[in-house]
């Protein structure tokens, strides 16, 4: 299995939701959290929020024609709060979106998106702003996110954005993937094993 670094990705769409301590169980309700694997949770992504109890559709931004296939989530302050589940990074990710630049994340729900390759980049507050503004005014604007310089770009914005040492680390080296990890390394792996007298006809 190969190790994939993820240094920048290439341009998408965006799609802007303005609200500060949007919490996972609001990005993806309990109740669809029942399945053995994370297939399927997409559909689900802010389910509450887009449908009402008789399931009619709400005005969301998810459901917004204007930014129908976005790649890039623009949110604000302490998103993915709440509880640690891992389904809220799965289901945005398996929506479609592949980066979120936000101003501030729940530090455990940023460290679930980066053990997916999903990069989860910080910015200020009127940058984030801008970014919204700029998506709603022109969908079709491409955004770039690049964590080698630790930039986004789109349209006539340029801005700086942050995040922990030890996440952009892991996605720029590929190292975010532990199974392609231990699978590229396994015949290292199968040596230090051979060699372990407690686990010896294991390897």
């Amino acid at each position: 299995m190969t190790i994939t670094p993820i240094r920048s990705l290439a341009a998408g769409r965006g799609i802007p939701i303005r609200e500060n301590d949007i919490d996972t169980d609001r990005i993806i309700p309990a109740r669809y959290m029942k399945g053995i694997t994370f297939e399927g949770l997409g559909e689900f992504a802010f389910h509450d929020a887009r449908f009402d109890e008789a399931g009619n559709p709400k005005a969301h931004p998810f459901d917004d024609p204007r930014f129908k296939g976005g790649s890039i989530l623009v949110v604000n302050r302490n998103f993915g709060c709440g509880s640690s589940r891992e389904h809220a990074p799965q289901a945005l990710e398996k929506f479609g979106i592949r980066a979120i630049v936000g101003e501030s994340f729940a530090e455990i729900f940023a460290g679930n998106c980066t053990v997916m390759g999903l990069p989860a980049v910080s910015a200020s507050g009127p940058d984030v702003a801008a970014l919204q503004d700029l998506i709603e005014a022109k969908p079709e604007t491409e955004i770039r996110v690049d964590l080698e310089a630790m930039r986004v770009g789109a349209g006539n914005l340029d801005f700086g954005i942050s995040m922990k040492d030890s996440y952009r680390n892991a996605l720029v080296s590929g190292t975010w993937d532990s199974t392609a990890a231990l699978l590229s390394n396994l015949d290292a792996i199968r040596a230090v094993a051979s060699a372990l007298p407690y686990i010896g006809g294991f390897a």
